[in-house]
C-alpha cells in the first residue's frame, strides 16, 4: 500500500512536470527554457527534476505527449456532441477562447513544431503524430458530413486555424482570431448545406 501511494505522488509529481514544461515552452520556446524553469512552473525542486527527466529532451518529449493527452481529451469531449458540425464548431470554440494566449505566445502545438522542425533529433516527428491525430479526427468530421473531400478540407481548416494564430501572435491581436473564427464557422455551416464534389 506504501509503494502504490509512493507510485500514485511519482507519477503526479511527473504529470505536473511535464504539463508545466508544456506551458513553459510555449511560453519561452525550447533554446531559452531551463529545467529550473519548468521545476520552478510545477513546484519541484529543481534537483527532484532529474530524477524523473535527465535532459531537457527528455522534458521536451514529455511536453508533447502532454499535448498529445490533452487532444485525447478534447477529442472525447468533442465526439460526445451530436453532430459533426456542432463538433467542429465547438473546436473553434475552444481556438477563440484562447485567443489571448495565442496572441501573446501562438498556437501551443503550432509553436513547438515550428522550433522542434529546425533540429534533426526525431523530436519533430513526435509533435507531427499529434497534428496528425487531430487532422485525422477533422477529416472524419467533413466525412461524417457526407464530403467525398474530407481530407482536404481538413487540411484546409488546420491550415487556416495555423495561420490565423500566426497572425494573431504577430499582430498581438486576438480580435483577429475571434474574426477568423466566426468566418470558419460559416463556411462549416455552408459545407454541410452543399453538394460534395464528385
Amino acid at each position: 500500500m506504501t509503494h502504490s501511494k509512493t507510485s500514485g505522488k511519482a507519477a503526479s509529481k511527473r504529470e505536473r512536470l511535464a504539463n508545466a514544461a508544456a506551458q513553459v515552452l510555449h511560453e519561452q520556446g525550447v533554446a531559452t527554457t531551463t529545467l529550473a524553469d519548468i521545476a520552478r512552473a510545477a513546484d519541484v525542486p529543481v534537483g527532484n527534476v532529474y530524477y524523473y527527466f535527465k535532459t531537457k529532451d527528455q522534458l521536451v518529449e514529455a511536453a508533447i505527449d502532454a499535448h498529445a493527452q490533452h487532444l485525447r481529451q478534447l477529442i472525447t469531449v468533442l465526439d460526445a456532441l451530436p453532430a459533426p458540425q456542432d463538433r467542429l464548431k465547438a473546436l473553434l470554440g475552444g481556438w477563440v477562447e484562447q485567443r489571448e494566449v495565442t496572441a501573446r505566445y501562438g498556437c501551443p502545438t503550432g509553436t513547438l513544431a515550428s522550433e522542434l522542425d529546425k533540429r534533426a533529433d526525431g523530436l519533430d516527428t513526435n509533435i507531427a503524430e499529434v497534428m496528425r491525430v487531430l487532422l485525422d479526427w477533422a477529416e472524419a468530421q467533413f466525412r461524417a458530413m457526407g464530403r467525398a473531400d474530407a481530407r482536404e478540407l481538413a487540411v484546409a481548416l488546420i491550415a487556416a486555424y495555423q495561420g490565423i494564430s500566426l497572425l494573431t501572435n504577430t499582430f498581438r491581436d486576438p480580435g483577429l482570431m475571434a474574426s477568423e473564427g466566426r468566418r470558419l464557422e460559416r463556411w462549416i455551416d455552408s459545407l454541410g448545406s452543399a453538394a460534395s464534389p464528385a
